[in-house]
């Protein structure tokens, strides 16, 4: 077989091979998940995102608390440590003196041989009162070192535990970032379709919770004013709407949940808790019959969101990433109960 022959029969042979050889599978398609199911999923992602949030806030009011700490005994420190350098300053100028002025003989030998008796004892009673100053020193200078010394042991102390808390608010800050990141990337996943119904399904779900909540008789009559204290807390909360959610935020440009509750607290006049679970925790508890505008309704098991309650089985709300301060159904979230700022201290 001529050459040419030979690499015509080898092109037909190759040509045959590609001509059959079987096609690369295709991966089947991922089915695509029920709208109700990536509902659940992004509630859920919602509800870790803020309670890693109101982790991340308590851990900052602890934090700030600690760095005014460590500032109170580093300025105590330096008072006592200038007090300790000026005792050291008296022993030294009384030991000096004690040096110079030193005899053998004691008060009552000089009494002895003193040609004039009351002299020696004035001198004497001088005597007395310069020593009962240089003990005065010593003892002083001993109080200053060991005041001193305590002192530098708190500021370590105290140093080392802020050094502490700050590393524990970067993980917190840490996972609050990677809440966040999954749920922008579920968000992502989404077709416009899926989006819609998402929030359509969200939105029947929350009416159908108001209509129990209502239909159960849970409110009251639902009529009640609110205190001087509380109508100016509600009208703050108000005049937020609008401005976007941000974790860790307290105004007055953005607000997270518990952060629009505090502010609008604050600004009536009556300071509480920075986060939700210190709010639910340390504020007064009042029945959801007894609600009145101004008082904060708390959510989920794990007290980790709030809202400011308007009245009329109605929050006003900082709800969560992407979504602006608005008004909303009381049942807009499970509901855990409710505590009024203003009322008498709860004993706890």
């Amino acid at each position: 077989m001529s050459v040419a022959l030979l690499r015509l029969a080898c092109t037909a042979a190759m040509a045959a091979q590609v001509a059959f050889a079987p096609l690369p599978a295709v991966a089947a398609p991922q089915p695509q998940r029920p709208v109700a199911q990536l509902l659940t999923d992004l509630q859920r992602l919602y509800q870790q995102t803020e309670q890693a949030t109101e982790t991340y806030n308590a851990t900052a009011e602890k934090l700030t608390a600690q760095r005014a700490e460590v500032k109170r005994l580093d300025g105590e420190l330096a008072s006592a440590r200038q007090a300790l350098r000026g005792s050291r300053s008296d022993a030294g100028r009384l030991a000096r003196e004690q040096y110079q002025n030193s005899s053998n003989f004691s008060v009552y030998v000089r009494v002895l041989l003193a040609r004039d008796p009351q002299q020696a004892l004035d001198e004497g009673h001088v005597i007395g009162r310069v020593a009962g100053e240089r003990a005065a020193t010593v003892d002083r200078l001993t109080g200053a070192e060991h005041r001193a010394d305590a002192l530098a042991r708190s500021a370590r102390k105290a140093l080392d535990t802020q050094l502490t808390l700050a590393g524990k608010q970067k993980k917190q800050r840490d996972d609050v970032t990677k809440r966040l990141a999954e749920v922008e990337r579920l968000l992502a996943s989404l077709t416009p379709e899926q989006q819609t119904e998402l929030s359509r399904l969200e939105q029947d779900g929350v009416t159908e919770a108001q209509r129990r909540l209502i239909a159960s008789g849970t409110l009251g009559d639902d009529d009640r004013p609110a205190s001087a204290e509380g109508g100016k807390a509600v009208r703050y909360a108000l005049d937020q709407i609008g401005k976007p959610y941000l974790w860790g935020a307290t105004g007055p440009a953005s607000f997270d949940c518990s952060g629009l509750t505090s502010r609008a607290w604050a600004r009536a006049g009556t300071p509480i808790p920075r986060t939700s679970q210190e709010q639910w925790a340390r504020l007064p508890h009042v029945p959801l019959n007894s609600l009145r505008p101004g008082d904060l309704v708390i959510y989920f098991p794990e007290a980790t969101h709030v809202a400011l309650y308007l009245g009329g089985g109605k929050v006003v709300q900082a709800p969560r990433t992407g979504e602006k301060i608005k008004i909303s159904p009381l049942a807009a979230n499970p509901v855990l109960g409710a505590v009024r700022p203003d009322a008498a201290p709860r004993r706890l």
